[in-house]
C-alpha cells in the first residue's frame, strides 16, 4: 500500500526485523491498520547473492579497503559485511556513534534494509528457561524477569512452527526442546565430539537449533546447503522477516510499509499522557514527516529504540520519554564471545571439495556451569554455551611447488572450533546516552555507548578458554589452541536490556507485556526489555515476547484502554 499523508493508523511500528515483522503480521492479520516505518530500503530476492561467485564482482571480494571507506565499523564483520552486502549496512560515516576513549565498542550489524538484522543473522534459535527468567532467585544477583517460562512457552511454540527450526530434542530443563523440523545430520567430527564429550564429561553437545528449513513450509523450500546464508536466500529456506512476517502483513492489506524512514522521536499529546505518533526523517528527501496512530511500538533494535526514547525527552519526561524511573539506557548487556578454542581431527577428514554441501550451522554445547543440583561455581555467576564449527578444507598453506605442491594442497584439513557465548551481568555503569555534541547526517543526535567487561565477565572468559581446551582434548583433537581475549571492542551482536522489564515501575521501564509503565500506548518490543541476557541467542525470545505483547495490546484496545 502507498503511504497516506492524512490517514491515522491504529498502530505504528518502528523497525521491520525479528520483532517488527512479527508485530506487523500479528496486528495486521487481526484487522488493525498498521504503519511500518523502516529506516532502510525494500528488500527483494534480486538483492540476494548467495549463488554469485566472487569472480563476478567488480573487486572479486578482495578489496576490503573499499568497504572500509564508508563502513569502517560494519566491515569488521568481514564475512558478513563485504562487497556482496555492504549496501545493506549503515554508512558508519553518515550515521556515527561515540564511545569513551577507554571503552571502545563496535556497534555491529546495523542494517538499512527491510528485514533488519534477520537479513544476516546467525539463525541460532534457543529457548530460555526458568533457570534464566528466575536467575536472580537462584544466585541473588539482579532482578527476576516479570514472567516465567510457562507464560512464554505457548508463544515459543507458535513462533517456531512458523519460522521453521531444525533441531534435536534433548530433554534438558536448562534448554527446553521446541517445535522442531527434522534435524540436519551431524558430520563425523561433530558426532565424535558429541559422543566423547558426553561420555567423558557429561556435557551435552547437540545440533545447533537453527532457523533453516529441512521441510517445505508456507511456500518456502528446504535448505539446499549452498553456504552463505548471510547473502540472502532465494529459496527462502532461512528465516528473514522481509519475505515472511512483513510479506504476510503487507498481503493482509492492512499494513503500509514506509521505507527510508529514520525514526527520530515519539510524539506526545500536549494535554494527555499519550503517544500520538512518530516524527521521522525521509532519508531520500531529508525532510521531516509525522505519522499518527493510537499506539506506538518500537522494534528498532535495542540501542536504536532507546535512542528514540532518549531523543523524545520533553518537559514531562526531561530525561527521556517513559523514563520516570531513570533506568532508561542503563544495564546494557551483550554477550562475551572472545574466548574459545580449536583443534584438528585429521583421521576424520574427508577428501576436500570446493563444491561440497555446506551445513548452515554446526553443533551447540549447552551451558554446564552453575546448574541445578550443582554447587555454585566459585569463579563467576551464570554461565555460557558454545557454538561450534566443523571445517574441511584444502591445505592452502602447503609448501613447495609443482607436482609436490599439487599433491600437498590436496591433503585434507579437518578443523573443529568452539566459540563461547557468555552471559554479561546487568550493571548500571554499562549504559547508553545521547551525545549532545554529535548528530548524524539526518540531524538526529547520536548515542554514546559505555560498555566494558566486569570482573565476572573476565573470569568467565578465562574459564571459556580452559573448558574449550579440555573438551577438545577429551574428544581426541590434535594441535589444540585456545584463546581468551577481552570482549571490547568486538562483542556479540546481541545487545539487550536498556529499557528493562520489571514489576516495579521505580526500577524498570517496561511491564511484562513490554508496555511502558509511564505511557500506556507506547511499547518497546525488541531486546531492550530483557531483564537479563542469558547465554542463549536472543532472537527466538524476542519474537515470542513480541507476539505475546501484541496479543495484550489488542486486548487493551478492545477494552478501550488504549
Amino acid at each position: 500500500m502507498a503511504e497516506s499523508a492524512t490517514q491515522k493508523y491504529d498502530v505504528v511500528v518502528v523497525g521491520s526485523g525479528a520483532s517488527g515483522g512479527w508485530a506487523c503480521k500479528r496486528l495486521a492479520e487481526s484487522g488493525l491498520k498498521v504503519a511500518l516505518l523502516e529506516a532502510g530500503r525494500p528488500q527483494s530476492s534480486a538483492n540476494f547473492s548467495e549463488h554469485t561467485p566472487a569472480f563476478e564482482l567488480k573487486y572479486r571480494n578482495l578489496a576490503p579497503e573499499i568497504v572500509r571507506k564508508t563502513r569502517p565499523i560494519q566491515s569488521q564483520m568481514g564475512d558478513i559485511c563485504n562487497e556482496y552486502t555492504q549496501d545493506w549496512f549503515v554508512n558508519d560515516i553518515e550515521e556515527p556513534y561515540t564511545t569513551p576513549a577507554d571503552k571502545p565498542f563496535n556497534w555491529l550489524g546495523r542494517l538499512r534494509m527491510t528485514g533488519g538484522r534477520t537479513n544476516v543473522w546467525g539463525r541460532v534459535s534457543l529457548r530460555f528457561s526458568d533457570w534464566d527468567f528466575k536467575a536472580a532467585s537462584h544466585d541473588g544477583y539482579g532482578e527476576d524477569w516479570p514472567i516465567s517460562y510457562k507464560d512464554i512457552a505457548p508463544y515459543y511454540d507458535l513462533v517456531e512452527k512458523y519460522v521453521g527450526i531444525t533441531g534435536m530434542a534433548e530433554g534438558l530443563e536448562e534448554l527446553p526442546d521446541g517445535q522442531f523440523q527434522p534435524p540436519m545430520a551431524l558430520n563425523c567430527q561433530e558426532s565424535v565430539f558429541r559422543d566423547r564429550v558426553k561420555q567423558k564429561m557429561g556435557r551435552t553437545a547437540t545440533l545447533t537449533r537453527s532457523a533453516n528449513l529441512t521441510q517445505s513450509l508456507n511456500g518456502r523450500s528446504p535448505c539446499h546447503y549452498c553456504g552463505p546464508c548471510e547473502r540472502g536466500c532465494v529459496t527462502k529456506s532461512y528465516f528473514n522477516s522481509a519475505f515472511t512476517t512483513v510479506a504476510d502483513a503487507l498481503k493482509s492489506g492492512n499494513c503500509t510499509l514506509i521505507s527510508n524512514a529514520m525514526a527520530f522521536k515519539v510524539l506526545m499529546d500536549a494535554d494527555r499522557n499519550r503517544a500520538r505518533g512518530v516524527l521521522y526523517i525521509d532519508r531520500i528527501k531529508r525532510a521531516q514527516r509525522e505519522i499518527q496512530a493510537r499506539a506506538v511500538i518500537l522494534c528498532a533494535q535495542s540501542q536504536e529504540s532507546t535512542r528514540i526514547l532518549l531523543n523524545s525527552a520533553n518537559p514531562q519526561y526531561p530525561n527521556g520519554l517513559a523514563n520516570s524511573s531513570g533506568v532508561l539506557g542503563h544495564y546494557l548487556m551483550a554477550h562475551v564471545r572472545s574466548a574459545g578454542g580449536r583443534g584438528e581431527f585429521p583421521e576424520l577428514a574427508p577428501a576436500p571439495s570446493l563444491g561440497a554441501p555446506i551445513k548452515p550451522l554446526g553443533i551447540y554445547i549447552v551451558r554446564f556451569r552453575n546448574m541445578k543440583g550443582d554447587p555454585p561455581f566459585k569463579k563467576f555467576l551464570r554461565g555460557y554455551g558454545f557454538e561450534c564449527d566443523s571445517n574441511f578444507d584444502f591445505n592452502w598453506g602447503a609448501p613447495g611447488f609443482g607436482e609436490a605442491y599439487k599433491k600437498a594442497v590436496r591433503e585434507p584439513r579437518a578443523e573443529f572450533s568452539l566459540t563461547g557465548f557468555g552471559e554479561v551481568l546487568p550493571r548500571w555503569d554499562n549504559f547508553v546516552e545521547i551525545d549532545k555534541e554529535v548528530k548524524d547526517v539526518y540531524g538526529i543526535p547520536v548515542l554514546k555507548i559505555h560498555m566494558s567487561d566486569g570482573e565476572n565477565e573476565k573470569a568467565m572468559i578465562k574459564d571459556i578458554a580452559e573448558s574449550a581446551g579440555e573438551m577438545l582434548e577429551a574428544a581426541g583433537a590434535k594441535n589444540i589452541r585456545t584463546r581468551a581475549n577481552p570482549s571490547a571492542p568486538r562483542w556479540a551482536v546481541h545487545e539487550a536490556g536498556v529499557a528493562r522489564m520489571g514489576s516495579d515501575p521505580k526500577k524498570s521501564v517496561l511491564d511484562q507485556f513490554q508496555q511502558t509503565h509511564d505511557v500506556k500506548n507506547l511499547f518497546v518490543m525488541d531486546a531492550s526489555g530483557f531483564t537479563s541476557n542469558p547465554c542463549q541467542n536472543p532472537t527466538l525470545t524476542i519474537m515470542a515476547l513480541c507476539v505475546r505483547s501484541c496479543d495484550h495490546l489488542m486486548d487493551e484496545m478492545k477494552r478501550s484502554n488504549i
